[in-house]
């Protein structure tokens, strides 16, 4: 698998002097094409730290960053905007939806930021929700959603731009067992589609045996990295 995204040796300090917090301590990953990655550690490991790192929101204050080849570690904040732009889709465990406009509406807002214009607008964002399953609940506002229903919104906003990367921060954590295994389910197959990346930042043990790939962080560290074959071995 080809790398999408390469982190070498990335930390970030947060503070300074006696108060300074060492999120990251020279963390190297790649997120590779038609993969699914989790990344699991305790609270305050750096997992958060690490997406955002990963998805040009945080410009990392040593190590190094590129984006499908592209250095993005000294970019200016303009700039790391524009590469979000063009390369990622972010989903939140709060959803972020917006409450006084419609699922459809709320995947068109992504759609507008990226310069389309109305009607393809309305169009992919039609797409969008079919390829999630909400076709029918276009017209429904958040406060009407299970929140199952929110979340999938919520990733077809971040589809609906066709991003490479697929950046997803506890999706599942809000929802009961059959909800998570059906957002496990899709992000599984926005993975094997086109060659995309997806990265899931979980504290949820019911989904990891979706991943190809589990990376586990501790104190600003990779600890550890579990593959899926690596996991099949270890079935007797």
């Amino acid at each position: 698998m080809s790398a999408l995204v390469e982190i070498s040796g990335a930390t970030m300090v947060y503070g300074t002097g006696e108060a300074a917090v060492n999120a990251l301590r020279g963390v190297s990953l790649e997120i590779r094409r038609g993969e699914l990655l989790m990344l699991m550690g305790p609270s305050g490991s750096g997992k958060t730290t690490l997406l955002q790192v990963a998805g040009a929101l945080l410009a990392p204050t040593g190590g190094e960053v590129r984006v499908l080849g592209q250095t993005v570690h000294d970019l200016a904040q303009a700039a790391r905007g524009a590469v979000r732009l063009r390369h990622f889709g972010f989903v939140f465990q709060s959803y972020n939806l917006f409450p006084t406009l419609t699922a459809q509406e709320n995947v068109e807002v992504a759609l507008d930021l990226r310069g389309r214009r109305p009607a393809l607008r309305r169009r992919l964002a039609r797409e969008a929700l079919d390829a999630v399953g909400l076709a029918d609940r276009a017209g429904s506002y958040p406060a009407k959603l299970s929140g199952g229903q929110k979340q999938r919104v919520a990733i077809a906003r971040a589809l609906a731009g066709e991003p490479d990367i697929l950046l997803a921060d506890e999706p599942t954590a809000a929802l009961d067992s059959e909800s998570g295994k059906r957002i496990v389910a899709l992000l599984v197959a926005i993975a094997a589609d086109r060659g995309r990346g997806v990265v899931v930042v979980t504290h949820d043990p019911r989904i990891v045996d979706a991943a190809d790939r589990i990376v586990r962080i501790e104190d600003g560290r990779i600890v550890h990295t579990e593959t899926r074959q690596a996991r099949q071995d270890q079935i007797p």
